[in-house]
């Protein structure tokens, strides 16, 4: 970020320029999230950092936002350029607006290490303090986190969305920063070039927007492929029908969802009618079938393991590989070295440590490992998704919410990912783009409809993954 930032100095593009663009960002990423105005409390410093959100509060408060200001320094301790921009933001009424409340961390930004000192360090007490009530931005980085290490101190502020400016910091996606980074929304910048030599890749909007061109208007539903989903079994029949509607609504020409005989009659009742459902009594001889994807596993059950194994083992076409398909596998991992095809694996953390026990320093060293081992490509669930290929750097996924965390998510992300793969993407990209479209569908159930973390369900994602869709 320091030699993007010289280099557009040197090109002539002023500081200015850029904190102007990058605030910018700021206001319309808070209004993304939060499109009924409120009121924001801005935490501001004295550097640049400070001066970004200055100009955002500024932009939020023409479009009917309230503005407070804590200022950690005296106005005129502040850097020129903050000075400036708080001089634009002018005279603050004391008004309190009735919409939701949000805080903005501009204390400290790039290059501030722990530990914290005074005044920053009883600032984010005090933004700390009042987060119970209210939704945290931080600019750049949370105040208080390093940006190499995503080493904290004891009173870093806890974001629930970091913004970063430009390009996102190794720091934020390590594994023990979690919590303080929340989700990420990065505000790229026109002006800065960016690098190539990439470690890791960050999977959000702009990034993904040319992973899915739009269709011709003389295309037909076999251009869009024919998913085969295999899954449900007593007692799990919902998992069958949420994979297989998660495939249409991302795309898929055609889906057959292939279920045990003696649950047809529930599945094919429940099913959107757009399904075609049909009964299997031998999972071997689905290998005969002309589908152009698999996705195999959600509430399959353990029942005919070795026709299962055999179908994820022979199978010439390109698989999505997820629960009680990857428990099977998990007895016998060595199914992965010599599959006829492209295989998808989309475990959950516990999933994981069954097909791959052991120790590693984080998630993605993790997931990279694994791909080393086996020729792959893996999807890591978690609340920072992390998507993995040999000879690929890992890739990290930016959107979602803890409401999430409910049974029947993964169903979902199963059948978008094989709709994705049957589009033409490689199951690395499917992956990238199924991950993010579906973590977007959750927030915008919660920030533009009636979902909250608590009620949040995996059909509230089906219902928002066209706007989702939409959004890139």
């Amino acid at each position: 970020m320091r030699a993007a930032e010289a280099a557009a100095l040197v090109r002539g593009i002023s500081a200015e320029t850029l904190l102007d663009a990058a605030a910018a960002g700021i206001a319309g990423a808070v209004s993304k999230f939060f499109p009924t105005p409120g009121h924001c409390l801005v935490f501001a410093g004295k550097g640049n950092n400070a001066g970004d959100a200055f100009t955002a509060a500024r932009l939020l408060r023409e479009t009917g936002w309230s503005i407070e200001l804590r200022l950690a320094y005296p106005a005129d301790q502040l850097g020129k350029l903050a000075r400036k921009k708080l001089r634009a933001l002018g005279p603050i009424q004391k008004t309190l607006h009735p919409g939701p409340l949000i805080l903005l961390d501009g204390l400290l930004g790039l290059g501030a290490q722990p530990p914290l000192r005074e005044p920053i360090a009883s600032a984010c007490r005090k933004l700390n303090r009042l987060r119970s009530h209210a939704f945290v931005f931080a600019i750049d980085l949370p105040t208080g986190l390093d940006g190499d290490t995503g080493e904290t101190d004891a009173n870093t502020v806890i974001a629930d969305c970091t913004l970063p400016i430009g390009f996102a910091k190794r720091g934020l996606v390590a594994d023990h920063a979690l919590d303080f980074v929340g989700r990420i929304e990065r505000i790229p910048l026109s002006q800065l070039s960016a690098p190539n030599d990439a470690t890791a890749l960050l999977a959000d909007a702009t990034a993904l927007r040319d992973l899915l061109p739009r269709r011709s208007f003389g295309a037909y539903k076999n251009q869009f492929g024919r998913v085969g989903i295999v899954a449900g079994s007593k007692g799990l029949t919902g998992a069958a029908v949420l994979c297989a509607t998660g495939a249409l609504r991302a795309g898929a020409g055609l889906v057959e969802l292939f279920v045990p005989a003696d649950i047809y009659p529930i599945v094919a009742a429940a099913a959107p009618p757009e399904v075609m459902v049909r009964s299997i009594s031998n999972y071997a001889a689905l290998l005969k079938e002309p589908i152009d994807v698999w996705a195999i596993g959600p509430g399959l059950g353990t029942k005919r393991a070795p026709q299962i194994r055999r179908l994820i083992r022979e199978a010439s076409q390109p698989m999505v590989v997820d629960a009680d398909a990857l428990n099977l596998i998990a007895h016998d991992p060595a199914i992965l070295q010599r599959c006829a095809g492209p295989r998808l694996l989309t475990p959950h953390p516990g999933e994981m440590k069954r097909l791959f026990p052991g120790k590693t320093k984080s998630r993605a060293e993790q997931a990279t490992k694994f791909c080393a081992k086996y020729p792959v490509t893996l999807l890591l669930k978690g609340s920072r998704t992390v998507i993995a290929e040999r000879d690929q750097p890992p890739s990290f996924n930016t959107t979602g919410t803890p409401g999430m965390a409910t049974g029947g998510m993964g169903d979902v992300l199963t059948g978008v990912s094989a709709a994705l793969i049957a589009q033409k993407l490689t199951p690395f990209d499917a992956a990238r783009l199924g991950a993010w479209v579906c973590g977007r569908a959750a927030e915008i159930a919660i920030f533009n409809g009636n979902a909250s973390e608590q009620s949040l369900l995996p059909s509230d994602l089906l219902q928002n993954l066209g706007r989702a869709f939409r959004e890139i």
